[in-house]
């Protein structure tokens, strides 16, 4: 989901990045956004390789998954005898097409951002929003579904378009790298109802907690973009 590089240059307003904290948005450097990027993929890839398994909880049958998110993937009723899940399970996923929609958005977004608030701030809401999605995906689940497993970065991903929606909503993005169209259209249209698809086995609890998050970091950053400009 490309973005347009000069759409910030017209009208918008944003704050300077930390000085040294971005190299350059389009040349290509060792940052948070691309170590990410290749842990997500080792990940994978070794989940491939470690085959796929079915997973049952007592009698009650769950899904089939490979066998290294058994270990990484976040089960409300399993949160006890694995902890780490809360974090872990942003970096496993559930098949090709999972992984690769949530690595171009976290490229495109996650650098686009990073420039604006610096590399810190961009940690801050990229895991702040995993999280918190995931919090929300365990409250539910011990509610409705305990058994249930959700893998993959999209609540973390979800935090970066809420962050940038707020911050610029006009900000021409290029859906499927083709039909430009703002930003705010992208993340009601295709983030938001797109999580409430039936059939499609999403966990919309930790998309709707990574947005929500996202949201709120934008409006902070939002008013700190103001205060800089009229000082």
């Amino acid at each position: 989901m490309p973005i347009d590089r000069l759409a910030h240059l017209r009208g918008q307003r944003y704050n300077r990045p930390e000085p040294g904290s971005y190299k350059s948005y389009q040349g290509f450097s060792l940052n948070p956004v691309w170590v990410i990027i290749a842990v997500n993929l080792i990940v994978f890839i070794a989940a491939v390789i470690s085959g796929k398994v079915y997973i049952t909880y007592g009698d009650v049958p769950v899904a089939v998954t490979y066998k290294l998110n058994y270990y990484l993937g976040l089960t409300p009723a399993a949160l006890g005898e694995r902890p780490w899940t809360i974090v872990t399970n942003m970096f496993a996923h559930a098949g090709f097409g999972h992984i690769f929609g949530n690595m171009i958005v976290l490229f495109f977004f996650g650098r686009f951002l990073a420039m604006l608030v610096g590399q810190n701030r961009f940690l801050w809401v990229y895991f702040g929003g995993g999280i918190l999605g995931n919090i929300i995906f365990i409250l539910w689940g011990l509610w409705q579904q305990p058994f249930s497993m959700a893998v993959g970065a999209s609540g973390a991903v979800y935090a970066l378009a809420g962050a940038l929606v707020v911050m610029m909503p006009r900000l021409r993005v290029y859906l499927y790298f083709i039909v430009p169209m703002p930003l705010w259209v992208v993340v009601i249209v295709f983030f938001v109802l797109w999580s409430f698809i039936p059939g499609l086995n999403i966990a919309w609890q930790a998309h709707i907690g990574g947005l929500i998050a996202g949201l709120i970091a934008g409006y902070f950053f939002r008013r700190q973009q103001r205060y800089y400009y009229i000082r």
